[in-house]
């Protein structure tokens, strides 16, 4: 678990943004670099301002592989409508995430390794493939034999942040039904994410 802490940690310092918006992360404290004088960071060009866009929305999903990342930024465009809500839409239907966002666990990179260790059944079925994409009606559980298990407990017990609209969360069955996919404004980022430059960045 404190590798898991300390990875979010360097991510969140590397891009300088409260991804998941840890309420005691130093970057609330102060929007300047480190320093006697707090250097300024330069302005960024285009194409760094889009970078860092696409860098900031991977790591928000558990630094997902740039491979995978490519192929849903593929998936976006071929899609009707517009492809950076087609985007997020894909990122938010990952099991990992899902499960993250139900609370069944603290944080994405737990999600991850929870679903790669067998705990989660999807439809009464155990799947362990984090990127798992899950479909609309969709149920989310918890295995009978991971119900027990303290992360668990505690992560429904907390406050680390609220469970979104899209997602009808039972915590006492400990189950989840993913109810429509999100739209942008539907998703709780806890820093800015600009998914349009991310598909800027892809189509240059």
């Amino acid at each position: 678990m404190k590798s898991i802490v300390n990875a979010k940690k360097k991510i969140a310092r590397s891009l300088h943004a409260n991804l998941w918006g840890d309420p005691k992360s130093p970057l609330l404290k102060r929007e300047y670099g480190p320093g006697q004088h707090g250097a300024r960071k330069k302005k960024l060009t285009d194409y760094g301002t889009q970078l860092q866009a696409k860098q900031r929305l991977k790591n928000y999903y558990g630094n997902v592989s740039e491979k995978q990342f490519f192929k849903y930024y593929e998936e976006a465009i071929r899609r009707r409508g517009d492809a950076a809500e087609n985007l997020v839409g894909i990122l938010e239907s990952r099991l990992d995430n899902l499960v993250y966002k139900s609370k069944f666990v603290p944080t994405i990179f737990a999600a991850r390794q929870f679903v790669n260790h067998g705990h989660i059944l999807v439809n009464g079925k155990r799947v362990n493939i984090p990127s798992y994409m899950v479909k609309v009606g969709d149920v989310i559980s918890v295995r009978e034999k991971s119900k027990q298990i303290n992360m668990v407990v505690s992560a429904l017990e907390s406050s680390i942040h609220e469970t979104p609209a899209y997602l009808e969360v039972d915590t006492k069955k400990m189950e989840a039904k993913y109810t429509f996919v999100p739209k942008f404004e539907d998703i709780p980022y806890a820093s800015m994410m600009e998914p349009n430059l991310v598909i800027e960045f892809y189509s240059r």
